[in-house]
């Protein structure tokens, strides 16, 4: 196991950066997910670690070791891709012990001049692949070759692959992508249950915001080429560091309204636009005063909205209340989601499915105001 450390990193292609100034430490034993919308660089950054991909500045540190001038297949890594990548002549024994095979047994005529080193490097070789194996679910399937398994199991094999070669680190770029959507619940779980079990370094890429808030003990968020915040789950969606990170994690995404901070009669900071008059938290005042009169951005969660006609954790008042119009309601079992209009700002809810929203029918919203967001308009940086 070891730790991941990358500096001051940064890939061109001619003009054009696709990573930027790249500084993170990934811990010994975690579980790192690396997520952002296509072309945010986070693919390029996972194939610099890997030595797929040449290091224009900077450095990748395995452990104690730079890397930069490492070869691939000796930076002690092992990488799943999205595509299995599996030999479809071998059956599911040979795609797994392959790469084994080609580090511990040289040739047949090392073989035949060491007959008893090459005896243990066979036996070692078989332990490994049936104990990954069995780890994986698929030892009744090792004689099988890949045309004959699901798309599961393919993806199982070739993770096994990664396990036998018994890495520092594990790379995985987008590997359940190819999976049907009940398939890709049950494998990720699986990757949790795998890595607490062998408490490998790894890295994981992914556009999945779901993945990433599931499966990450941290996870950095970004975005064409810079890193935007790097922390955990939680606190990523709870305190997000600008309105990038904001919308891209939370589904569905956060709400943003722009409008002004205004002094209310005892001289607190409130949020004004068209039809809203919202109270912000009392634990941020010192803080807002300072910007009374600015123009901001106000977030609010679709979770944090409430219908007034059902009974919620929320009192209504008259400075956390939003009248609006149903746009379209989407049932989705236990919670409805709600597209809501206030004049021409849209907004989102996700509601108890109780609730008897109809589309374009009023509805009065009640806003957890302890939960609101504020960024500034010009940097989009959050203020709280």
């Amino acid at each position: 196991m070891a730790q991941v450390t990358l500096d001051n990193l940064w890939k061109r292609y001619d003009q054009t950066a696709a990573v930027k100034d790249l500084n993170l430490s990934i811990n010994d034993k975690e579980f790192m997910v690396f997520v952002g919308p296509s072309g945010c660089g986070k693919t390029t950054a996972l194939r610099m670690i890997a030595g797929l991909e040449e290091i224009t500045e900077g450095t990748v540190k395995i452990g104690d070791r730079v890397v930069n001038d490492v070869t691939a297949r000796d930076r002690d890594i092992a990488m799943v891709f999205q595509n299995y990548a599996l030999y479809p002549h071998m059956t599911v024994y040979e795609n797994m012990a392959f790469g084994l095979k080609l580090r511990t047994l040289p040739g047949p005529l090392w073989q035949l001049s060491h007959q008893k080193e090459a005896q243990a490097a066979k036996k070692e070789i078989e332990e490994r692949v049936t104990q990954a194996a069995e780890l994986l679910g698929i030892k009744q399937l090792l004689h099988r070759k890949p045309s004959q398994l699901s798309g599961g199991q393919r993806q199982r094999v070739a993770l096994g692959r990664a396990i036998v070669r018994q890495p520092q680190v594990f790379l995985m770029d987008e590997p359940l992508s190819n999976l049907d959507a009940k398939m890709r619940v049950q494998t990720r779980a699986e990757l949790i249950r795998l890595h607490r079990k062998l408490g490998i370094t790894t890295i994981y890429v992914t556009h999945d915001q779901v993945e990433a808030m599931t499966m990450g003990d941290r996870i950095a968020v970004m975005k064409d080429g810079v890193l935007q915040q790097c922390d955990t789950p939680l606190k990523i969606y709870q305190e997000p560091a600008n309105m990038f990170v904001a919308g891209f994690v939370g589904t569905p995404s956060m709400n943003f309204i722009p409008g002004k901070l205004v002094a209310d009669s005892n001289g607190n900071a409130t949020f004004a636009s068209t039809s809203i008059n919202l109270a912000l938290p009392s634990a941020k005042q010192a803080a807002l005063k300072q910007r009374i009169n600015s123009d901001v951005i106000l977030g609010i969660r679709p979770a944090d909205l409430f219908d007034r006609n059902l009974k919620n954790p929320i009192e209504a008042t008259a400075t956390n209340t939003i009248d609006t119009v149903v746009d379209v309601c989407e049932p989705m079992g236990d919670i409805s989601t709600i597209y809501l209009t206030i004049g021409e700002q849209p907004l989102v809810a996700t509601l108890p499915s109780e609730t008897k929203a109809t589309d374009g029918q009023p509805l009065t919203t009640v806003v957890d105001t302890e939960k609101l967001h504020i960024f500034d308009p010009e940097s989009e940086v959050s203020i709280f």
